[in-house]
């Protein structure tokens, strides 16, 4: 199949509450033949920015992201599935198939939103009125993307584009509750539900030349969109393809070494391996504490946990 099929060729599956069932039931069926999925979400923009000081910008962009996502309330998200080879699953019809999935609980007259991203999302075809009348319920989606294969799962691998804000409203849907605190908190859930993660953002500062969003980079590797701009299932096509270009023209060996960056807040595994290994330490100091150590014993795993939590 070539990189990007003629759009004839392209399903965009429009999922409601009524077919919710059934099409996690075909992706249960594919995501094992095609375990490189990439997503896009549509929401009602960025309302709030955190005042204060901060350690960092990856702490001030995290806050941003906690305080918009804990408010505001997901619209639509594009799902769309590939093997290695970026071919795109049939499932059983003529044509390859991505989804999208619309969700009820955003209501334009009553939710707080900035108003050129709904403005934007109008212009695209999203139908708020249908989305409160047929759409997905949050919660009922988060227990099937629970059980569905897709998440908690180290043989499935995400791809998406500038994405910190794509995973904190799909934590939301998971967790059924506000985002961590703490940025650390934050990247411990993604490396539980999400072990895979590529961001193309990230991926561009290796790429001599690429700049700009998703449509400009598309642009410069000749990838042409199916679907409109703005809705999430095609701009989840459009990450997937450009993912399968960006690593045939400049990556030739594995992408593992770039895996697990969420670009504008970091690499997931710095933050992890210092939750783990503060936990593996009190763990050491609890048992040399309650078996009656010597005090060198006790002053060295101190000394180990203090060190860590300095670096």
């Amino acid at each position: 199949m070539p990189l990007l099929p003629k759009s004839e060729s392209i399903e965009i599956r429009e999922v409601w509450e009524h077919n919710l069932e059934e099409q996690f039931s075909k992706i249960m069926e594919i995501v094992d033949d095609y375990p490189y999925i990439a997503m896009d979400t549509e929401f009602p923009g960025i309302v709030l920015r955190p005042v204060g000081s901060f350690k960092n910008s990856n702490d001030y962009h995290y806050q941003t992201l906690k305080d918009n996502v804990d408010m505001l309330k997901l619209i639509q998200l594009g799902l769309t599935f590939s093997d290695e080879q970026g071919n795109l699953p049939s499932c059983g019809t003529g044509n390859y198939c991505i989804w999208q999935f619309n969700f009820r609980e955003f209501n334009v007259n009553d939710d707080v939103f900035a108003n050129d991203s709904i403005e934007l999302l109008r212009q695209s075809g999203i139908d708020f009125k249908k989305n409160k009348e047929m759409g997905i319920d949050a919660h009922r989606f988060g227990e099937l993307l629970m059980s569905s294969g897709i998440v908690l799962n180290d043989n499935v691998y995400w791809v998406t584009f500038h994405s910190g804000y794509d995973f904190g409203y799909l934590l939301k849907l998971l967790a059924c509750q506000n985002l961590p605190e703490t940025q650390a908190g934050f990247f411990d859930l993604i490396n539980m539900y999400f072990p895979v993660v590529y961001d193309i953002k990230h991926l561009m500062k290796f790429c001599n030349s690429l700049h700009g969003g998703l449509n400009k980079l598309a642009e410069l590797l000749e990838v042409e969109r199916v679907g409109v701009c703005h809705q999430a299932g095609s701009d989840s096509l459009l990450t997937s393809c450009t993912f399968r270009k960006l690593k045939e023209n400049f990556f030739s060996g594995s992408l593992e070494k770039y895996a697990g960056v969420l670009y504008g807040l970091g690499k997931v595994s710095d933050w992890v391996s210092s939750i783990l290994f503060q936990f593996l330490v009190s763990c050491i100091l609890r048992f040399v504490i309650a078996n009656k150590g010597s005090n060198r014993d006790k002053e060295f795993a101190r000394a180990l946990t203090l060190s860590r939590a300095g670096g």
